[in-house]
């Protein structure tokens, strides 16, 4: 929301942001979007994190509004939708990078693969220039 509509907070950029992806569910959604592959509601939906169906359809309506995201029909099942990062969203890869980071060294328990910190410590941007690669375009 730009800091010139009525409800914005202030003109700080992190505001901004925050407006756009600052709840609990957003940036999961990009995750699996981004670095998942995922591509359909339900496939959303079979994430670890649980995430109920009208909160979901809430933050994909948010995230396509905000213009982060596309929906399409999907050609194969025309009673799916396809959803598709545009550059605005997929400028948000190394957002999710360092917050991944950050918790794989943070977090003792966590479920970062070894191989993604080992990537991140000798080659951080051939690893988003990697993964920036593989997001389905």
């Amino acid at each position: 929301m730009p800091a010139n509509q009525p409800n914005s907070r202030s003109d700080c950029p992190i505001s901004f942001g925050l407006d756009l992806f600052g709840d609990k569910w957003t940036l999961l959604i990009l995750r699996d979007l981004l670095l998942r592959g995922k591509s359909k509601f339900g496939e959303f939906l079979g994430s670890e994190e649980r995430i109920a169906s009208n909160i979901l359809a809430d933050r994909l309506a948010r995230l396509e509004s905000s213009g982060l995201i596309t929906k399409a029909e999907d050609e194969s099942d025309r009673r799916q939708s396809l959803y598709r990062a545009t550059k605005k969203g997929t400028d948000l890869l190394p957002v999710l990078v360092e917050l991944a980071y950050w918790g794989a060294s943070h977090d003792p328990k966590t479920g970062a693969p070894k191989e993604f910190v080992k990537a991140y410590r000798l080659d951080r941007s051939g690893l988003l220039k990697r993964l920036k690669n593989e997001i389905k375009a």
